[in-house]
């Protein structure tokens, strides 16, 4: 045990919510992103039957590739002197299957990722305090950073709305209903509105923009009024009764026309609609067929509540409560880039494919590894990292560690970034709020255009990280055994 307030901070490691962040994306979600893939189906030019599945994902602790063709460790104290990135490969196992015929597995490189700092996956994370000190590094550090091209880089903890949890807001001239529902990393930004001058519920997500929330009601296979009445609320069964009428969809058909109407798709209505269903609205509550009847019971709910809020007979939610948020560390933001790099829609999976139909030839494929190009994920991660500029049009994520003296050094490693933009006045936003007390700084925030949007995590506040599957499952078995169903 040290000495003092930095001591105490260094053997509870202040960053260690950081570090377990990202020992879960690369031991975790990396996997499960690539198991969401599960395979991959490239059109050949003859016709030909081609399965690619993905096997297995194996990520190992940082190599560097020397000029000889040597393969060797590398330490964060020679990434920092060389002006290099401290990253480790993703390595993908695959299975073709032509013509219903297993070829050989190849195991292929992806890319590569940053390392951070004292994780599971740097060397340093296995040494004592004698070993760091022969490697050239400070056993006092806490790591929780990155080396992107031999300068110290830290992800800023993004503050963001609770996934799942719907938020119910008054303003001026309407009320609203806002949700982020998240499956597997996949976050779908839902918003109903509900204008003080009209009776129509409007619902946003997707492509779907500002459509008649009944409409989906319809679609989700509440045909008749009745079903559609008793589903959102009897009490309000006037307003309901309004946005049917306006609104002029009568069954599940008609109900499919308007919404394709309203989404711009002129071919395959009923399929693409239900897969506008089944994906994108409402994801948290599963993303096949039948998981429509509990998305047309939490919609009614989400429509109820909005009409109620207008009403008056609930109070809207404090947007402000930390209740209502949720941190975004490490793990989470390279997941979310990860995520768009590999699944874009010109990301790596896309240019495979592309790949594959451009060279392969009749009776004979081309190497998996020639089909991928690896320097793409590796590119658009490190260009992130080292620009700052992050997915979902943010800026300022990555930022350059600050080194003037120790406590600096820690200040930054637990700031806290809001989303909302500097130039606009956010008065309530940028005020303290009773339920920072224990988690948020209340006086650690920069004057100026910045203040109140811009904070740090107090010093006695921890971050949980989420639980893994055997935490769920006992979680799950304690509430039926008190008799609560337990539903993700």
């Amino acid at each position: 045990m040290k000495n003092g307030l930095y001591g105490e901070l260094i053997d509870n490691n202040a960053v260690k919510h950081q570090i377990e962040s990202y020992n879960r994306f690369v031991e975790d979600r990396v996997e499960a992103i690539l198991n969401e893939v599960g395979e991959i189906k490239p059109e050949l030019p003859d016709g030909e039957d081609l399965v690619i599945k993905i096997v297995d994902v194996e990520i190992d602790k940082p190599t560097i590739n020397e000029a000889d063709g040597s393969v060797r460790e590398i330490t964060p104290r020679e990434a920092r002197m060389r002006d290099i990135t401290y990253s480790s490969e993703i390595k993908v196992e695959m299975v073709p299957i032509l013509e219903g015929i297993k070829e050989e597995p190849e195991t292929v490189t992806i890319g590569e990722i940053p390392v951070m700092v004292g994780s599971d996956l740097c060397w340093s994370s296995d040494w004592d305090e004698q070993e760091a000190k022969e490697n050239g590094e400070d056993s006092d550090d806490m790591g929780g950073y990155f080396i992107i091209n031999g300068s110290e880089k830290t992800l800023i903890s993004m503050e963001e709305m609770a996934d799942n949890v719907p938020v119910y807001q008054e303003d001026e001239d309407e009320v609203s209903c806002r949700i982020n529902s998240e499956n597997e990393g996949y976050v779908q930004r839902t918003v109903l509105r509900l204008a003080d001058d009209e009776e129509l519920v409007r619902i946003s997500f997707a492509n779907v923009q500002k459509t008649p929330a009944v409409a989906l009601i319809r679609a989700l296979g509440r045909e008749t009024d009745k079903e559609v009445v008793e589903e959102i609320g009897e009490e309000y069964a006037n307003t309901i009764y309004l946005n049917m009428y306006e609104t002029g969809a009568s069954n599940q058909q008609e109900a499919y026309e308007y919404l394709a109407n309203q989404a711009g798709v002129t071919n395959d209505v009923e399929e693409r609609i239900e897969k506008i269903l089944d994906e994108y609205l409402l994801p948290h509550l599963g993303q096949e067929p039948d998981a429509r009847d509990e998305k047309a019971e939490f919609l009614g709910n989400l429509i109820r509540n909005t009409i109620a809020l207008r009403e008056g007979d609930i109070k809207p939610d404090d947007m402000d409560h930390y209740a209502n948020k949720r941190l975004q560390l490490a793990g989470e933001l390279l997941e979310m880039q990860f995520r768009s790099v590999f699944l874009g829609k010109w990301g790596l999976l896309s240019r495979m494919k592309y790949n594959f139909k451009k060279s392969a030839k009749r009776g004979r494929l081309p190497s998996l590894q020639s089909t991928i190009v690896a320097d793409t994920l590796t590119k658009q991660v490190m260009g992130a990292m080292a620009t700052g500029n992050w997915v979902g049009g943010r800026s300022g994520v990555c930022q350059r560690l600050e080194r003037g003296n120790r406590i600096k050094t820690l200040s930054h490693l637990r700031n806290v970034l809001s989303p909302l933009s500097a130039e606009r006045q956010h008065f309530e936003a940028r005020d303290l709020h009773p339920t920072q007390w224990g988690r948020i700084g209340s006086i650690k925030t920069p004057e100026g255009m910045n203040i109140g949007l811009r904070t740090h995590l107090a010093m006695s506040a921890d971050v949980s990280t989420g639980m893994n599957e055997m935490e769920k499952n006992s979680v799950r078995a304690k509430l039926e055994e008190a008799g609560v169903e337990a539903r993700e």
